[in-house]
């Protein structure tokens, strides 16, 4: 049996790893067909069934890919989320990319839109993209730049669309736990997607947006945990990226120093990365970008390995995690 946590008080379920849907989008690189549907089997056949995506990822590529797949699989077998607030305006490419990360033809271009019209345009658009009949979690999207638009229209839009049946859970996936830790105390939602700061290398959500979620039964799903790369390798690589920029000296000083103990232990530290906002009551499951069957294969298994309680307490010891 597949193993579930359920997200709040809701009846929606994922597990505890999920398969994160920026890589498919082409992000940093471009993505070929086959290998994206080889990377989503593999991550099926190791028993993977919440799938996360968005219509930013490669402006509604990821969407048309992950859908592709799940099309083919029975609609209750997994948990679907995907995320509101970037409309998606056709345009002619005349040649050009994408300019924000993703490598795929500029055929479309986002506006932000946070309405209730323009959530619901959004829905469709995404159903209509996936070809699927339904999503069971919609996700306010990189909320910071508009947050009171977000907090004003785009939060009662989603509740809206539970209260109607359309959506099991709703939430938001951003990055700035300040902004969350409001979202959460102000409004009513299920899940809280928090990417990079809920990690082996920044601890900051454990200090207040954690708690608050634990106490108002938000269930927490931590994204980006390799923080951009530094933590996604045994050692740091060479030309290693923190947070989408090159890694500061001093994070691979610290990482390194995180690989001494880790390998102490016998465990690698993207082993580490992935157990470590676990640690916290208030999240459910973790995401991952898996790129290739190869990817989600060793990223299965790196969740699959036990990681000893000693170790926590010898990065403790060392300065190098706070809980």
């Amino acid at each position: 049996m597949v193993q579930t946590n359920r997200l709040g008080r809701t009846a929606v379920t994922v597990t505890p790893l999920g398969f994160g849907g920026g890589p498919l989008g082409g992000l940093f690189a471009p993505v070929d067909h086959d290998v994206a549907m080889a990377a989503l089997a593999a991550a099926w056949a190791g028993g993977i069934r919440y799938f996360d995506t968005s219509p930013h990822y490669g402006i509604g590529q990821s969407e048309r890919l992950v859908g592709e797949f799940l099309r083919q699989r029975p609609r209750d077998a997994y948990t679907l989320s995907t995320k509101v607030g970037r409309v998606l305006v056709p345009q002619d490419p005349a040649g050009r990319m994408d300019d924000v990360g993703f490598h795929v033809p500029a055929t479309h271009r986002r506006v932000w839109d946070f309405t209730r019209d323009g959530i619901r345009r959004s829905v469709e658009d995404s159903l209509t993209r996936m070809g699927v009949d339904r999503f069971d979690v919609l996700l306010l999207h990189d909320a910071e730049e508009h947050f009171e638009d977000a907090l004003r229209d785009g939060y009662p839009a989603l509740a809206e669309l539970r209260d109607e049946g359309v959506v099991g859970a709703i939430g938001a996936g951003m990055y700035d736990t300040a902004l969350q830790t409001r979202l959460v105390r102000e409004t009513d939602i299920d899940v809280m997607i928090q990417s990079g700061r809920s990690t082996l290398l920044d601890h900051t959500a454990f200090d207040g947006l954690l708690p608050e979620c634990q106490r108002r039964e938000v269930s927490v799903i931590a994204a980006s945990i390799f923080n951009s790369g530094l933590s996604a390798t045994p050692r740091p690589l060479a030309d290693a990226h923190y947070d989408y920029e090159p890694a500061p000296p001093e994070m691979v000083t610290r990482t390194h120093r995180i690989a001494d103990v880790c390998e102490a232990h016998g465990v690698t530290v993207p082993q580490a990365a992935m157990k470590f906002p676990l640690r916290h009551p208030a999240v459910v499951g973790i995401l991952v970008g898996m790129r290739s069957a190869e990817e989600a294969r060793d990223d299965i298994a790196m969740f699959d390995m036990d990681v000893p309680e000693p170790l926590w307490a010898d990065l403790r010891a060392e300065g190098l995690v706070s809980v």
